[in-house]
């Protein structure tokens, strides 16, 4: 059994909130709410089950919605889906919303919860292990897992598409520095986003427009990077580094003291400035 923290459910307010809009449906959630007709048909807090059941504040539940700026008909997977609140949450949203959950009270309970509420069209569960389902479609992840789950999907979230917004309650990804964190009004909770970068670890060809091209190499951490160039006979180093999904920018600082800045959208291996310079990456060096 994977240990997660799995979202329990005190759940009448998803019935209020299917015709209310998503900016007050927070207002209409409470903490004290008796569990719904769902949770008591499939009781899921029996002796033997080896997870930590923790409850997530509804009011958590759409603001991690609103932090990962999800819109009308994005793809976003929840990973330990629990009793499938934030999928529902995201339903209602519009989204094509997806939760994986290995535990078959919850599981039951998720899916009854959809038909209750009217929420099936655009949400589904699947009860799978997270490791082995296929993810990879998600522009948005949310999970409220432990700290050991989220180091163990961290190499599978970096290997998704640049741009994916990935939203944690609770826990952080280890080293990987999030992108944005908040704390919830009137809670002592805490949520945080990071955006998956590109990879540009390698060596490439930079063409500044109008100048001779230069070799960059760059070592990458996360979003972060640094590196080194040579232009002719003058050499510098690649300074500020930083990426936003697939939008890259970076100083090059020469050894005598010149700089220039540039920004740009990474494609693979190749860059296409915004002022006209390209660049393109050894096959060779490209580093996953």
């Amino acid at each position: 059994m994977i240990h997660t923290i799995q979202r329990t459910a005190c759940a009448l307010a998803f019935g209020l909130s299917l015709v209310a809009s998503s900016q007050v449906s927070a207002q209409l959630y409470t903490e004290d709410q008796r569990p719904s007709a769902c949770h008591k048909k499939f009781d899921d807090t029996g002796p033997g089950r080896d997870v930590i059941y923790v409850p997530t504040r509804l009011q958590t539940v759409e603001r991690m919605l609103d932090f990962a700026a999800l819109k009308p008909g994005e793809v976003l997977v929840d990973l330990g889906s629990g009793d499938g609140r934030i999928v529902l949450a995201a339903a209602r949203r519009g989204a094509n919303a997806r939760g994986i959950e290995l535990d078959e009270g919850r599981f039951k309970i998720a899916q009854c919860w959809a038909e209750e509420t009217g929420a099936g069209a655009k949400a589904r569960f699947l009860q799978a292990n997270i490791f082995e389902h296929d993810f990879t479609d998600a522009q948005i992840v949310t999970m409220y897992l432990l700290p050991g789950l989220n180091l163990k999907l961290r190499p599978q979230v970096l290997d998704m598409r640049p741009g994916t917004r990935v939203v944690s309650h609770a826990f952080t990804m280890g080293d990987w520095e999030a992108d944005r964190t908040e704390s919830v009004a009137g809670s002592n909770q805490t949520i945080y986003l990071w955006i998956v970068p590109a990879k540009v670890a390698g060596t490439w060809t930079v063409t500044p427009k109008g100048s001779a091209p230069m070799q960059v190499t760059m070592t990458q951490q996360y979003q972060k990077f640094e590196g080194s160039a040579r232009m002719g006979e003058r050499t510098g180093k690649v300074a500020k580094g930083t990426l936003r999904g697939d939008q890259i920018s970076f100083t090059l600082v020469e050894d005598g003291g010149a700089s220039r800045e540039f920004s740009g959208r990474v494609n693979g291996d190749r860059i296409e400035g915004s002022n006209g310079w390209t660049a393109t990456r050894a096959a060779a060096s490209a580093s996953r």
